[in-house]
């Protein structure tokens, strides 16, 4: 086979991927991405990759807002309680595993679905991250360990000294973060804002983006109502079964970190339900903001699937003129 060929049929294999899109519907929390999105799939005849870096764990069911049964029985999910919360999982092995699986649903769909809020893992399938060494497990702790006994300054000052980069760019409250790029530039002797490239990574096929948003005052009225509906189906309980793992990452998302300190004797139960609230409802906020950077997203209210559904007609059709 001549090498005029071979470029024949990679250009006819790349036309041919080319026309399958990726839907992505994000937005914060408890705005109604579950409904608004198996209303789409349906529409779109396909299959929903869920977005969220907590409904993924099998253990965590009712304070990370799972879909219910019949919610996940009108239209198949992918990504939804299937990995175990003593695992570690991250961004990146997140991105391999939704691109392996598009491989498969982009040849059953021209369009696949992916619904969520957690902005980092959209991120790293839409414009993909860069890749980070393993961690190193007697680092960590010792970091982790320093943290502990001389508090985040301790680490913010070493991450000044390191990298100044992300020093400046980072939200240095968020220990996790701080954590993460010192491990990072002490391990390697690189700092982590080299890591970190601009450049998004080219995929084989299309992206369309849209998000959801209301009314400041209603979506922290739903968000307040989700926390007391999750406390009367169980939540409490959840955390209680959960508590042998509350070292595990996972467990220091807001409903179950805060309900662990109740368990502790820390915080009444009170107090402790009052900071889910406001916690989620700063996290919403969080989530906006991000969505918001990238002006590739087109938004909607939840009570607008119909033009939705005429906005994604629309740019399909453009498309593929």
């Amino acid at each position: 086979m001549t090498w005029t060929w071979i470029y024949r049929i990679l250009t006819y294999r790349t036309i041919i991927s080319m026309t399958k899109t990726l839907v992505v519907l994000g937005g914060p929390t408890a705005v109604g991405k579950t409904p608004f999105g198996i209303g789409l799939a349906t529409h779109l005849r396909t299959e929903i990759i869920s977005a969220d870096s907590r409904q993924i764990f099998r253990e965590m069911r009712i304070g990370t807002g799972v879909p219910s049964r019949e919610e996940l029985e009108a239209v198949r999910h992918h990504f939804i309680q299937t990995v175990s919360l003593k695992e570690s999982y991250n961004a990146s092995r997140y991105e391999n595993e939704v691109l392996h699986l598009l491989e498969d649903l982009f040849g059953r769909y021209d369009q696949v679905l992916m619904v969520g809020g957690s902005g980092l893992y959209i991120s790293a399938v839409c414009e993909g991250i860069d890749d980070l060494p393993s961690p190193d497990p007697e680092l960590r702790a010792e970091l982790l360990h320093r943290y502990e006994n001389e508090g985040l300054d301790s680490l913010t000052g070493a991450l000044k000294q390191v990298d100044p980069v992300s020093h400046e760019r980072i939200d240095l409250k968020n220990h996790l973060r701080v954590l993460k790029a010192l491990e990072v530039s002490l391990q390697t002797g690189k700092p982590y804002s080299e890591f970190l490239s601009s450049r998004a990574k080219e995929r084989p096929f299309r992206i369309l983006r849209i998000a959801l948003d209301m009314e400041r005052e209603k979506l922290y009225s739903r968000i307040n109502a989700r926390v007391d509906r999750m406390m009367e189906d169980g939540l409490l309980e959840e955390v209680k079964r959960l508590q042998p793992y509350k070292h595990c990452n996972a467990m220091k998302s807001v409903g179950y970190r805060e309900l662990l300190e109740h368990l502790d004797g820390k915080i009444p139960l009170e107090e402790a339900v009052d900071r889910i609230r406001r916690n989620t409802r700063k996290f919403a906020r969080k989530q906006l903001t991000w969505f918001r950077k990238n002006d590739r997203y087109r938004w909607f209210s939840p009570d607008q699937p119909g033009e939705a559904i005429r906005w994604i007609e629309e740019k399909l059709h453009l498309q593929d003129r």
